[in-house]
């Protein structure tokens, strides 16, 4: 049996590719889920109540629904190497500076921006 070329390809891609794309994956599942082991020390730290942070928690799914569209048209534009990249550095940017958070106003805007710079991850890495 010999190997057409593009069954190599498809091979290598399923070999390098698809391990790090599931990597990713759970490190964004693991992200989403965080929040929720945070609270218990989070909550009384900032004086949160449950209200406070039900409503950031949430805020991320806003950012994330209102901008999956827009990111996965840029991603269509500029490319998936390029897009997937920059979703990844701003995620790691957004999420570092959760470590900063002060009060209920930073709480919210960087979850929202935290939903924003997820938004076009999965449906990026499905395309």
């Amino acid at each position: 049996m010999t190997c057409t070329i593009e069954q190599r390809v498809m091979r290598k891609i399923t070999l390098r590719i698809v391990p790090f794309i599931m990597l990713l994956y759970f490190i964004a599942f693991l992200d989403r889920v965080n929040i929720g082991f945070a609270a218990l020390t989070m909550n009384a730290d900032l004086g949160f109540s449950p209200a406070v942070f039900g409503f950031g928690a949430g805020i991320f799914f806003l950012g994330y629904f209102l901008f999956e569209v827009p990111s996965n048209l840029i991603l269509h534009k500029v490319g998936a190497r390029i897009w997937i990249a920059r979703v990844m550095i701003t995620w790691g940017l957004v999420s570092g500076a959760m470590a900063f958070v002060q009060g209920t106003t930073s709480f919210y805007t960087l979850r929202f921006l935290l939903g924003v710079a997820e938004a076009g991850f999965f449906p990026g890495i499905i395309l």
